[in-house]
């Protein structure tokens, strides 16, 4: 029961599909016991042939052929099905694993690397598919083999036991030999998510790689992978050699050791003449088993990694989920209070102690402060990055852990240092977020935000192609795009993480004209390393050691501040 406590999951999906496995294992299992009567059937054939009644035996090899026949239709229409479902099955997990995985903790994306949950998402649960299959084959030649052993133990015991001892000894020899395969597995996948971060990494960072001219460490790193690889695929293909060496050879002791014995008994008269001609037929039935249990031993060890590794996202074995609650904000005013915050990321010492903050809406508020001192943090926090550790964070006096997830991402938006955009057209970037909304209206928010100029100089306008992260864009232009996309979101908070620091002038005046006009009906934040940026706010917080040390206009920070005085000095040598 343990052991199938981790297939639980896959179990759960299969159950949306049901009533097709049934109907279709159904199928595979009659035409599994079907196969019982050749045997019988031929041999009975012999033994009429035998006696000279011709006419007999004939008749018997007719029921033969029209029993193959129809059987052998129903086993190809029956496959056919199963291997359709298994695609679903597989699908299904592959959307579940993904769905799961967006759904992941920041701090999960910290501790796996990208080529890990790229792997769970696309080769794992396609694994899925190449066991259902073998599986339901074994399971149902299983059941016909026991029954068959039935059949053999009533007209020989002796051939009976030699079959029973057989596979006492084949199920000792797996047993040993299953945690060897498995753990070979395990080490290839693990190797495997490194090299698709690397190429993942490689291809997203082109550009950086051919400025610093660092292909050929890259090719290094990527040979040394490579290695290692090829390494534990040797492994594993010598433990497979020994494997199948050894299950070869058990198997043709079984079908030797039963024709002997069958024949000393046809010879003694012990057994009759069908009998021993169903056997030329049942012994390949359990050899074949072997060959079979050999295969499946692959699949299922990759099959067995693959699901452990799905069920860690899935089961939440290595994560836990970030839960909302079911409140919603209708027609928000934007007061956001930080109430006694204290926070540290994993394993660092707090980053916010006690930290107490206001954010009145219709201000342009700044957050200044030295490299470290918990500025981002703040956002993540705000925006449920990570939580808190104690104290509550509220908008308008609703703790942001009792909203719902949509109506707390729906008000806030986040316009960081380097924007996410996706490898799309403008247009469609806008319609992930509202499929219904039209290109006036994009158009709309786009000039708000001072970019629709541009846009409408290219080519393809607004069916341009961005490129992957937006790498056709400049660093001012994606920004401004990112703010209209905010926009069009119509939240009610905007977030500016070190939006301007490394924008030109010319870019810095577009980004200062879009958040002063934001102003007006948002609250705005800005966290601010060029304080340049700021100086016009209506309102600046000082973050020293997670705490605020001071707050004021710019003008009065520089009459009481030494270390708001000491930044922004330091800035304009």
């Amino acid at each position: 029961m343990k052991k199938l406590k981790g297939f639980r999951t896959i179990l759960n999906v299969a159950k949306e599909y049901k009533n097709k496995i049934i109907i279709s294992s159904l199928g595979i299992l009659v035409c599994s016991f079907s196969s019982m009567l050749v045997g019988i059937l031929n041999g009975k054939a012999l033994e009429e042939i035998t006696k000279l009644n011709l006419k007999n035996a004939i008749l018997i090899l007719l029921i033969y052929l029209f029993s193959e026949l129809f059987f052998n239709s129903l086993n190809k229409l029956s496959t056919s099905k199963l291997s359709k479902t298994e695609v679903q099955i597989s699908r299904r997990v592959a959307y579940l694993t993904y769905e799961k995985t967006l759904s992941l903790p920041a701090y999960a994306f910290e501790k796996k690397s990208s080529g890990e949950f790229i792997n769970r998402i696309t080769s794992d649960s396609q694994v899925i598919i190449n066991s259902f299959d073998q599986l339901l084959f074994l399971t149902s030649n299983f059941l016909a083999s026991f029954i068959i052993l039935i059949y053999i133990f009533f007209n020989s015991y002796i051939v009976a036991f030699e079959i029973i001892i057989f596979i006492i000894i084949f199920g000792i020899f797996v047993k040993v030999f299953h945690p060897l395969l498995e753990k070979v597995n395990k080490e290839k996948k693990q190797l495997n998510d490194v090299a698709i971060t690397q190429i993942n990494e490689s291809v997203r960072g082109i550009r950086e790689i051919k400025t610093l001219g660092i292909k050929n460490n890259l090719f290094k790193n990527l040979t040394t992978l490579i290695t290692k690889q090829l390494e534990k695929s040797n492994k594993e293909i010598d433990l497979y050699m020994i494997y199948d060496l050894i299950s070869n050879s058990l198997k043709s002791i079984l079908e030797v050791g039963v024709f002997i014995t069958c024949a000393v008994l046809l010879y003694k008269g012990s057994v009759s003449l069908t009998f021993f001609v169903a056997m030329t037929y049942y012994i390949y039935r359990y050899t074949w088993i072997i060959e079979n249990i050999t295969s499946f031993t692959r699949t299922y060890n990759e099959t067995k990694v693959s699901i452990k590794r799905i069920n860690e996202i899935l089961e939440n074995e290595l994560f836990s989920d970030v839960h909302f609650g079911n409140v919603t904000l209708d027609n928000p005013k934007g007061i956001i209070k930080f109430n006694n915050v204290t926070f540290s990321y994993p394993n660092e010492k707090d980053t916010l102690k006690h930290f107490n903050i206001t954010f009145e809406p219709n201000k342009k508020i700044g957050i200044v402060g030295r490299s470290g001192q918990g500025k981002t943090t703040i956002f993540n926090l705000l925006t449920r990055v990570f939580d808190v550790s104690k104290g509550s964070i509220t908008i308008d006096g609703i703790n942001i852990e009792d909203l719902t997830e949509e109506s707390l991402r729906q008000n806030i938006s986040i316009i960081r240092q380097d924007p996410f955009l996706f490898n799309n057209t403008i247009k469609e970037n806008f319609k992930l977020l509202d499929e219904n909304i039209t290109l006036k209206e994009i158009r709309k928010y786009c000039q708000m935000a001072y970019i629709d100029d541009y846009i409408m100089t290219l080519p393809k306008k607004y069916n341009t192609v961005l490129g992957e992260g937006g790498v056709n864009l400049s660093g001012g232009q994606k920004q401004r795009l990112a703010i209209a996309r905010a926009l069009a979101k119509k939240s009610k908070i905007i977030l500016f993480d070190e939006a301007t620091s490394a924008l030109d002038n010319e870019s810095q005046d577009y980004i200062k004209k879009v958040i002063d006009d934001l102003v007006k009906d948002h609250t705005v934040i800005i966290v601010a390393h060029r304080l340049s940026t700021i100086k016009d706010a209506d309102v600046i917080y000082v973050i020293l050691d997670g705490k605020v040390n001071d707050m004021g206009t710019h003008k009065e920070l520089m009459q009481k501040s030494s270390i708001y005085k000491k930044l922004y000095q330091s800035e304009e040598k």
